[in-house]
């Protein structure tokens, strides 16, 4: 491998900086913003990171990947997690169950009673849930899991589409109750609510 000029270094120092700090990795603008140049200055910087064998990358936004994190760096400490699709904390979104890019983030932010749980994310559309911190854009991760307790944020599937909501108990029916008093509760019979996960920890999209 070609050794790295000082500016390839610093790039590659930033996307990795970037994507342990908000989860996800930087846009070519926003490399841009950072260092004061052009998008082009940028893109050839990220072709050459690439050429040698340090980054990859495909079409689809945010898809910068480090293949290789220089020595000294804890970047293989970071939890990697799919992100899978988009749900709604308003009306209900359909998300297919197919990994967009992945999300890197602190495991001390997840709680050890995940240890073995597979986790994933998801987005969050909406401001339904905005009462409880979950804003619109967050991405929220959550363990699989069936075996719930009431007061859960729980991904639930309901009619074939995900929603984010706390999950309740209400004259013999499930309540999947927001936290905005714009929305309604959601209302199942307690046969017809399937649960795809709870929300152990969230990300703040900025």
């Amino acid at each position: 491998m070609s050794k790295l000029t000082e500016r390839q270094q610093e790039v590659l120092d930033f996307i990795v900086d970037f994507s342990e700090s908000q989860g996800m990795p930087p846009t070519i603008n926003e490399i841009s913003e950072h260092f004061e140049v052009s998008s082009t200055t940028s893109f050839a910087h990220v072709r050459a990171l690439q050429r040698k064998g340090l980054l990859t990358r495909s079409s689809k936004a945010r898809s910068l990947s480090v293949v290789n994190s220089k020595p000294g760096r804890h970047f293989s400490l970071t939890l990697s997690i799919p992100l899978l699709g988009r749900i709604s904390a308003g009306a209900p979104l359909f998300s297919e169950e197919h990994v967009e890019r992945e999300i890197y983030i602190d495991p001390s932010l997840i709680s050890k009673r995940t240890a073995g749980c597979k986790l994933f994310a998801l987005q969050v559309q909406g401001e339904s849930m905005k009462d409880l911190g979950i804003l619109d854009g967050d991405l929220v991760i959550a363990k699989q899991s069936h075996d719930v307790a009431i007061g859960d944020v729980v991904i639930a599937l309901v009619d074939g589409e995900t929603t984010v909501k706390s999950l309740f108990l209400s004259e013999g029916q499930w309540e999947l109750r927001p936290a905005n008093k714009k929305y309604k509760s959601l209302f199942l019979p307690l046969e017809n609510l399937l649960i795809q996960g709870i929300v152990v920890a969230l990300q703040r999209s900025l």
